[in-house]
């Protein structure tokens, strides 16, 4: 399944995400719902790490391991298209292997129904 993922960009977006559904482990948060104003026919995720996690290096660093596992989730499980996704980052991200982190995301995309 090809499909190409597309970030939120609306304000509004991101508030009414926040307020639907969540799945939360030591690494990430997600959060998980059904957007009305969305294309079904493309993956909408967006990656948030907070100030508190670090410099801006840092932050751009774990963004772009949640931008690759999002892929590799796309491509090996999968994925509910309708549904926008929102994952905000823990600090304990920056401290742990990726093929850990991976493999609990991983899981946690597949509990999502």
């Amino acid at each position: 399944m090809k499909s190409k993922i597309l970030a939120l960009s609306k304000n509004e977006e991101f508030k009414v995400l926040l307020k639907k559904k969540k799945i939360s482990n030591k690494y990430v948060t997600i959060f998980f719902g059904k957007l009305e104003s969305k294309n079904n026919q493309k993956f909408n995720i967006s990656f948030v790490a907070k100030k508190k996690i670090g410099n801006a290096v840092k932050r751009n660093k774990i963004k772009r391991r949640l931008r690759n596992i999002a892929s590799d989730a796309i491509k090996k499980i999968s994925i509910k298209c309708n549904y926008s996704y929102l994952v905000i980052a823990k600090a304990t991200m920056l401290n742990n292997e990726y093929k850990n982190i991976k493999e609990i995301i991983f899981q946690d995309f597949k509990n999502i129904k």
